[in-house]
């Protein structure tokens, strides 16, 4: 790249921290599987406003992660990525990837959020080594030392977002030293697990589910941070976005197949059961 060229490697966390701020409702959709490009214009054609890789639960090689986080900042998405487990190295890897989002499962504590906000963000904030030749910048190193390192540090520090995952009972009793943690960008109530952990699986709307959610969403809203969860059906996510609700992961790709697969199939034999009848 040219000297005094304007490309920005963070524009496309600043714009994702300008929708938060806004209060915009942000929809995501998730990726369980496949990562390759096509599933990244396809999720940008249908407007998406973020993708979330499920890194906890998924395995993906050390080959296909990159290019599709490339893809998708090429195409303007940001990836909020979920983590394995606590660890320096797969947060660095990831945020040098050019993932926008570290999103901490299991979130249960301030500590965890400190010690992840110290592999998140570069000094004075954090320890993240300095790597400023990847995918984070998009390979454009002339755009690092276009200006003050300091000043891009900082820069780099502001555009990168950090998310916890409120999944457990413990989560939701420590839940307002977790969102009052500094430095923390978006919350998730994960409504699976936190349903098992209340002792009714699966029932996302059960009153002892929904209830402490919803106990969680008014600290976020005191506390001024976004909140997010996955509705139980479009019912459901009109009365979290009515209460305050702002980013929701809403569906995955298998999901996706799954529901158009059995759509065509459904649908080629009730015409050939019109045909037999006629």
């Amino acid at each position: 790249m040219m000297k005094g060229s304007k490309h920005d490697p963070n524009a496309i966390g600043r714009e994702f921290k300008r929708k938060l701020k806004n209060r915009e409702l942000i929809v995501g959709a998730m990726v369980f599987e496949y990562l390759r490009p096509s599933l990244v214009k396809i999720f940008a054609n249908a407007g998406f406003d973020f993708i979330f890789i499920e890194k906890e639960h998924a395995f993906f090689d050390g080959h296909e992660l990159p290019d599709f986080v490339l893809s998708a900042r090429d195409s303007g998405v940001p990836i909020i990525s979920k983590i394995s487990t606590l660890n320096r190295t797969e947060v660095t890897r990831l945020l040098d990837a050019g993932v926008v989002a570290i999103q901490l499962p299991r979130t249960e504590s301030r500590e965890q959020l400190i010690t992840l906000t110290d592999y998140m963000k570069f000094a004075p904030l954090g320890t993240r080594a300095g790597a400023p030749c990847f995918g984070n910048v998009d390979y454009a190193w002339a755009s690092v030392y276009e200006e003050d390192g300091r000043s891009w540090l900082k820069n780099a520090n502001e555009c990168t977002l950090m998310v916890a995952q409120i999944e457990t009972k413990k989560g939701f009793e420590n839940a307002e030293d977790i969102i009052t943690t500094p430095h923390l960008d978006m919350l998730y109530v994960g409504p699976y697990d936190f349903s098992i952990s209340m002792g009714h699986p699966g029932e996302y709307d059960h009153p002892d589910v929904a209830g402490p959610m919803r106990e969680i969403l008014e600290l976020c809203k005191k506390h001024m941070i976004p909140f997010g969860t996955t509705a139980s059906g479009p019912e459901s996510a009109a009365k979290w976005i009515a209460e305050g609700a702002q980013f929701f992961d809403v569906i995955d790709e298998l999901g996706l197949i799954d529901k158009g697969s059995r759509e065509v199939v459904s649908l080629y034999r009730k015409l050939g059961d019109e045909s037999n009848q006629s």
